[in-house]
């Protein structure tokens, strides 16, 4: 199975700190899984990392290098945003508008992959998976 790995299960597996859980890891050695990390994924933590709450504090405190980095010990393979998938529609649309969220669904789409996400809002659709034993926040 070919997995693109979801922002916000990218922010959940840096706060463990960056290892699979072993019931998830069963789940996806089971599946002979690969794991991709897409462009978009980066770009939206930059945006998180790099924004500010009233007190100065960042709204999220890995930076897109030590998410990478982490991500380059589990041997993850990185995925670019191609023209293509920005010009892409998603065949079964979301029920809420966030372009991240489209932008890697239509990314699963093309290059036939699954989204292992923690994000509930995503678990509905046909192209979204979480692992066994995981509910999604």
């Amino acid at each position: 199975m070919r997995i693109l790995l979801d922002t916000s299960y990218l922010y959940d597996f840096m706060d463990r700190p960056g290892k699979f859980l072993e019931a998830e890891r069963r789940f996806l050695t089971a599946r002979e899984a690969r794991f991709y990390a897409s462009a978009v994924s980066v770009w939206e933590m930059r945006l998180k990392h790099d924004a500010r709450h009233a007190s100065g504090a960042r709204k999220r405190r890995f930076s897109p290098e030590d998410i990478i980095a982490a991500l380059e010990d589990q041997e993850a393979t990185f995925l670019p945003m191609t023209v293509l998938h920005a010009a892409r529609s998603l065949e079964t649309p979301l029920d809420h508008k966030d372009p991240f969220d489209e932008l890697l669904l239509v990314q699963a789409q093309e290059e036939g992959l699954r989204l292992l996400t923690a994000d509930r809002r995503l678990l509905g659709h046909p192209l979204a998976i979480a692992p066994h034993g995981r509910a999604g926040v």
